[in-house]
């Protein structure tokens, strides 16, 4: 079952001499359960992709279709809705509130969205995560490694149709990357959570089902 459409999308910054072609007619499609590694180098347009398929910019041209909705076709309000309640992301700065516990930051989407917690699935989350020792530790008191798995924890709880992940290890040493990679691995498996990560690590991106590399904007190779 297709999850996630990306349709002619490009995106250009500027206009004449300055015109920056970020992105430049990319279609491809992501099934359902899927786990995909988007694989480029600094400038490729990898970011700037993950940006327009989470909703947080819009295109010069070109469609983004979640779970069959025309993400495009909703006003800026509708937008945030949306995104908050059907994309996960995960940054590689992890992005959690100083102020808060790890168990604060993981029910912040919900809080947001006045949605009730589910108990028990959080218990399992944290769990799932080996976050059970430091569910009410702050983030100064955690790891990196940690901070990253908090931050997962965070765009999971919500359920949502796709988890969207940038450079969720380039922040971290190669033991914690290792681990961070392998958790979603996992529940990619385990809860069969469509994943798009990315990543300039080749041999991460090795753990995905497929890798699609972008050059200048473009795909030029899937494997």
């Amino acid at each position: 079952m297709e999850i996630l459409k990306v349709e002619n999308l490009t995106k250009i910054y500027g206009k004449d001499e300055a015109e920056v072609k970020a992105l430049d007619n990319v279609s491809f499609s992501v099934e359902k359960g899927e786990f995909v590694a988007i694989v480029g180098a600094s400038g490729s347009g990898k970011s700037t992709l993950l940006h327009l398929i989470g909703g947080v910019d819009r295109p010069t041209s070109g469609k983004v279709f979640i779970d069959g909705n025309d993400i495009f076709e909703l006003n800026d309000d509708k937008l945030a809705i949306f995104r908050r309640r059907q994309v996960g992301l995960i940054y590689q700065f992890y992005n959690l509130l100083p102020i808060l516990n790890v168990e604060e930051n993981i029910t912040l989407p919900l809080a947001l969205d006045n949605r009730e917690c589910d108990r028990e699935k959080l218990d399992e989350m944290i769990e799932l995560l080996g976050l059970s020792e430091r569910k009410n530790h702050l983030p100064n008191e955690l790891s990196g490694g940690q901070q990253q798995r908090t931050s997962i924890a965070r765009a999971l709880i919500t359920n949502p149709t796709v988890v969207l992940a940038d450079e969720p290890t380039g922040n971290l040493d190669s033991k914690s990357s290792d681990e961070i990679v392998a958790l979603l691995k996992k529940t990619n498996k385990d809860l069969k959570q469509t994943i798009i990560m990315i990543t300039h690590n080749l041999e991460i991106a090795k753990m995905a089902d497929r890798i699609i590399r972008i050059e200048d904007g473009k795909i030029v190779k899937e494997v």
